[in-house]
C-alpha cells in the first residue's frame, strides 16, 4: 500500500488534535488515490525534513517504493549523492520560508544506482495557524524538456553565431529562415531574402544548387558536402565565390507519414581556400611547362625555331594566340619604333605556332599600339576590348591587327644582354578572363626565354 494512503501521514503535517481522525479512512484512502493518480511524482516532507508521502509516479521514477521512502529524513544517503545531500536539503526546505513556488533541478538516485535530472517544484504547506509545517514538492525527469531547450538553443545559435552559412528553404525552393552568416554571404539582409526566388540572388550556379535542392527533397541528403561556384548579385556588384554545401531534408515530426517541410542548407565560404589551391596549381604548372619547353628548344638546330617552342609551349592553358615582333633594324634613325612579324600561331585553327614568312616588312601598327608601347617603356602592357561585344569587340581586334575574336591581350618586351628586341603579344577570346598581374610575371619568364634564343639566332650567322 502506497505510503501516501498509511493512516497517520496527514497528522504530520497538519496540528494536533483529534481533528484528522474526523476525516476517517475514506478521506486518506481519497488523498492517496488523488496523489497516486498525479502525472508528476510527488512527496512531502514535515518541518524536520522527513518524508511523509511518495506516490506512485515517484516509485515509478526512482524505483524506490513508498514503504523505503517515507520516514526516511530527507534523501541523504539513497535518493542523492552524500556529497550533494546537504545542498538539496537546503534548497528543497527552503521552500517553507519563500512565498510561492520554487523551481529547482537536482540529481536524483535510483534504487539501482543511476542518476536522473529532475526539475522540482516546491511550497510550503501551512498549518491552520498559518505557520510552515512541511514542504511538498513536485519533479519530473527534464530529459525531455532539456532536448527541447537544448534543441531551441542550437536553433538559435545557429541563426545567430554561427561560422557557416544556415538556410533553411521551403518546398518551393525559396528560403524561409536565414541565419547571419548566411544573409551577408548573400548580400542582403537577413528579411529582404525570405520568399525570393534563388534565381534573384545569384546570377551564376542557381541551376546547380536547385538541382541539388530538389534532389534532397525527393531523395534525401547527398553521402558527401558539394562544392559550387556561384555569382552572388549584391548592391556593390556581382561577386564570384566558392561555397561548401551540405544539406539535409527536413520533414514535419508530427505526421504518420513523413511530409518533406523543405531543406536545410548549410554552406562555409572557402573561395580562399580554392583560389589559393588554384594560384598554387597554376604555378606548378607554369613552371613544369618553362622546364619542357627549354627541354624541347635545346633540341632544336635554329634557334629561331627555339623561340616558337617556348610559344607553344606557353600558350597551354594560358592563352589562345600568340606574335613575335622583332624591331626593325634602323628603325631607332628614324626615330620611330618599327616592328617586323616574324612568328605567330595559326588563328582560328589549332597548330603549333610558325615562322612569318612576311619577315623584313614592318607591322602597321598605328601610333600608341599596346605592342609598341610595350618596346617604348621597356614593360608589359595590358589591353582588352572592355565593354564591347559582337561587331565593336571584332572591329576593335582588327583595328589592332589582332585576329577577330580577340577581347584579352599581353604584350610583353623581348630583351637580351640590356637590349630591347622586340615584344612577344599573348591574345585571349571571350571564353577566358583578363590577364591580371600573375599573367604577366609568367609572359615575362616565357619572353626572357624567346628573347635569348633570338638573340643567339642573331648571333650564329655572324660567328659562322
Amino acid at each position: 500500500m502506497s505510503a501516501s494512503r498509511r493512516s497517520g501521514a496527514t497528522d504530520e503535517l497538519g496540528p494536533e488534535g483529534p481533528e484528522p481522525e474526523r476525516e476517517g479512512p475514506a478521506g486518506s484512502d481519497l488523498l492517496a488515490a488523488l496523489l497516486d493518480g498525479m502525472d508528476a511524482a510527488l512527496c512531502a516532507f514535515d518541518a524536520d525534513g522527513v518524508v511523509t508521502h511518495w506516490n506512485r509516479e515517484a516509485e515509478r521514477v526512482l524505483g524506490w517504493t513508498a514503504e523505503e521512502a517515507v520516514g526516511r529524513a530527507g534523501f541523504a544517503g539513497w535518493a542523492v549523492r552524500s556529497a550533494d545531500a546537504e545542498e538539496v536539503e537546503a534548497r528543497l526546505m527552503s521552500a517553507m520560508d519563500a512565498p510561492g513556488r520554487q523551481v529547482n533541478e537536482f540529481a536524483l538516485l535510483t534504487k539501482d544506482g543511476r542518476r536522473v535530472l529532475v526539475r522540482t517544484q516546491s511550497a510550503a504547506v501551512r498549518g491552520p495557524d498559518g505557520k510552515p509545517a512541511g514542504v511538498y514538492c513536485a519533479f519530473s525527469e527534464v530529459h525531455a524538456q532539456i532536448d527541447l531547450e537544448r534543441s531551441i538553443a542550437l536553433s538559435e545559435a545557429l541563426l545567430e553565431d554561427a561560422g557557416w552559412g544556415v538556410v533553411l528553404v521551403d518546398a518551393d525552393l525559396r528560403p524561409a529562415v536565414v541565419n547571419a552568416y548566411a544573409a551577408r554571404a548573400l548580400g542582403a539582409g537577413r528579411t529582404s531574402v525570405l520568399g525570393r526566388p534563388l534565381g534573384e540572388l545569384l546570377t551564376q550556379g542557381v541551376e546547380e544548387l536547385e538541382s541539388a535542392l530538389t534532389h534532397v527533397l525527393a531523395e534525401g541528403a547527398p553521402p558527401a558536402p558539394a562544392e559550387l561556384w556561384v555569382t552572388v548579385r549584391t548592391p556593390e556588384g556581382e561577386r564570384r565565390r566558392c561555397w561548401r554545401n551540405g544539406f539535409v531534408r527536413l520533414s514535419s515530426p508530427l505526421a504518420e507519414e513523413p511530409v518533406p517541410l523543405g531543406v536545410g542548407w548549410l554552406f562555409q565560404d572557402v573561395t580562399d581556400t580554392r583560389q589559393g589551391e588554384q594560384e598554387a596549381s597554376l604555378l606548378r604548372f607554369r613552371a613544369q611547362q618553362l622546364h619542357r619547353a627549354a627541354r624541347a628548344a635545346a633540341e632544336c638546330e635554329n634557334p629561331a625555331e627555339a623561340a616558337t617552342v617556348h610559344l607553344d609551349f606557353a600558350l597551354a592553358g594560358f592563352a589562345d594566340h600568340a606574335l613575335i615582333d622583332r624591331v626593325a633594324e634602323g628603325g631607332a634613325d628614324t626615330g620611330r619604333v618599327r616592328l617586323v612579324r616574324i612568328a605567330e600561331t595559326p588563328s582560328g585553327a589549332p597548330g603549333p605556332s610558325r615562322l612569318d614568312g612576311r619577315a623584313g616588312l614592318p607591322v602597321l601598327y598605328a601610333d600608341g599600339h599596346p605592342a609598341l608601347q610595350c618596346v617604348e617603356r621597356a614593360g608589359s602592357v595590358r589591353a582588352g576590348a572592355g565593354s564591347l561585344k559582337g561587331d565593336a569587340a571584332r572591329e576593335w581586334a582588327l583595328a589592332r591587327q589582332w585576329p577577330r575574336d580577340t577581347v584579352h591581350a599581353l604584350c610583353t618586351v623581348l630583351r637580351s644582354r640590356g637590349r630591347t628586341l622586340g615584344a612577344v603579344t599573348f591574345l585571349r577570346t571571350s571564353n577566358r578572363t583578363a590577364f591580371e598581374r600573375a599573367d604577366a610575371m609568367y609572359a615575362e619568364d616565357v619572353a626572357a626565354h624567346i628573347a635569348t634564343a633570338l638573340d643567339l639566332a642573331a648571333l650564329l650567322p655572324q660567328e659562322g
